[in-house]
């Protein structure tokens, strides 16, 4: 009797022992958007030593098989079919799981990170409105192929195997939250292309750039050091480095992606002597990581904000520093926001006009990495300056038809010897296209500026309407 109810409580207990099931990431789940015509890793965790097979509902017959390794870890590479508006399956099988992801979408998906104006969703923060979500949360359901997985904010000092990453669906119940810069690129990018478009949000608000680099690379720096800022009680953790990498992008690495999208700076102005390098290896570092080549790398130029003082120009040689990274870093590009504030928003770092920033990071995408021709991607930029009696000539690059407004262009300081700059008449010569600057207060012209405060809302575009990049002609310093 006893050795029965010894047998009888082991098979009692042997479904419990015995049941094991396929634990997978939240970005690999429902409603995910892989992309198309590539090899898709999806992964997860089961039995060390335990067979895992998976197919897509696109082509049933080819079967990906692999085997969890001695951490229980596995990955496969999924062939994925051209991008098309069908829903489809994906089955992962083994370990005692049979698992069916269901209305996948096939597109193009893009990893967009940075800190809060990347963050910002369609509703706007406290105060704070995007302009244009009214209209765009109440028809996002027209586009359900358009999906977003947003990760939470969150920290930690080593690398993490899991976040909460889940996919959504657009629709006003969800694109309320969506990041509106993320949510307009998205629109756009797939009206262009007409596919389905996928948006991995993974932002903190004030964080630096050195808060998504790894230790690796921190280490390099000696301007950094992360066990003293860990041990630093009185941070805030949007202020601490390589915690935004550990927590928040490291358990997404891999997840095949067609490119990066970045709005981030703020919190590094004052950095720009060191900035363009660390972006480098930031860039370098995570395509490295990710696997997938020299994948595009798009970001935004910092907004028009105070900064301590709208007048003065320690956010100017931050977005030059910007403009320099771009240049560092190959297969890369950098969108101008000069002209996308309005004067009231001097004191908010939050400016409402993400649709056009959004756009302008689909038209860039779209050209460069995608082909399109004649995309309006290619901003108006100085190009060199000859100073012929008390007039300066310059000329630009990307202004093949010239600029507008056909009147004096606002904007533009001149110098003299002194060093002491004042506001300047400009007009466009409409035979040579060339800006001509004239400064009867600085004498002998020595330098030029345009917009190159901390605070100006740019006047002056290209006739297709892409807005003349920021820039000085001199090296001074201040």
């Amino acid at each position: 009797m006893k050795l029965k109810n010894i047998i009888l409580s082991c098979l009692i207990m042997l479904p419990f022992v015995s049941e094991a099931k396929i634990d997978l990431p939240d970005i690999v789940g429902n409603d995910m958007v892989v992309q198309q015509q590539a090899d898709a890793r999806l992964w997860g965790w089961a039995t060390p030593g335990s067979k895992i097979s998976i197919y897509g509902s696109w082509n049933p017959s080819h079967i990906v098989n692999t085997v969890a390794d001695s951490n229980g870890k596995w990955q496969v590479e999924l062939p994925t079919p051209k991008a098309s508006f069908y829903t489809y399956k994906i089955n992962i099988k083994g370990d005692g799981s049979d698992i069916t992801l269901d209305n996948v979408a096939v597109g193009e998906v893009w990893f967009c990170s940075g800190q809060s104006n990347m963050e910002m969703p369609l509703r706007g923060f406290w105060t704070q409105p995007v302009e244009g979500a009214m209209e765009a949360i109440a028809y996002s359901g027209k586009y359900p192929y358009i999906r977003m997985a947003k990760v939470p904010k969150s920290k930690a000092y080593s690398p993490q195997d899991k976040v909460e990453s889940p996919w959504k669906v657009s629709n006003p119940e969800n694109a309320y939250n969506f990041s509106a810069l993320g949510y307009f690129f998205a629109r756009s990018l797939s009206e262009i292309l007409n596919v389905p478009v996928g948006i991995i949000d993974c932002s903190y608000g004030g964080s630096k750039l050195e808060g998504w680099q790894s230790r690796e690379q921190i280490s390099k720096y000696p301007e950094w050091d992360i066990d003293k800022e860990k041990a630093d009680t009185t941070l805030q953790d949007y202020e601490r480095i390589n915690i935004m990498y550990n927590s928040m992008l490291h358990p997404l690495i891999g997840y095949t992606i067609k490119g990066f999208l970045w709005n981030q700076g703020e919190s590094n102005v004052g950095k720009e002597s060191t900035y363009p390098f660390h972006k480098k290896d930031m860039v370098e570092d995570w395509r490295s990581k990710w696997g997938l080549g020299e994948l595009p790398f798009y970001f935004v130029e910092l907004p028009g904000w105070d900064y301590g003082n709208p007048d003065n120009n320690n956010a100017a040689f931050f977005r030059e520093c910007q403009h320099k990274a771009a240049e560092l870093v190959p297969n890369s590009g950098i969108v101008c926001t000069s002209d996308l504030v309005y004067p009231f928003e001097v004191n908010d770092i939050h400016a409402r006009k993400k649709k056009e920033i959004g756009e302008r990071l689909a038209f860039m995408a779209a050209g460069k990495t995608y082909g399109v021709k004649g995309m309006p991607a290619d901003y108006p930029t100085f190009k060199t300056m000859k100073v012929e009696g008390d007039k300066a000539i310059l000329s630009f690059n990307n202004a093949w038809d010239g600029f507008t407004p056909n009147k004096e262009l606002e904007g533009f300081e001149a110098a003299g010897a002194d060093r002491v700059f004042h506001p300047a008449k400009a007009v466009e010569n409409p035979k040579t296209l060339n800006i001509e600057v004239t400064c009867p207060e600085a004498g002998t012209i020595e330098a030029v500026r345009y917009n190159f405060k901390n605070f100006a809302v740019g006047k002056v575009h290209n006739i297709i309407g892409l807005p003349l990049v920021p820039f000085r002609t001199d090296n001074w310093d201040k």
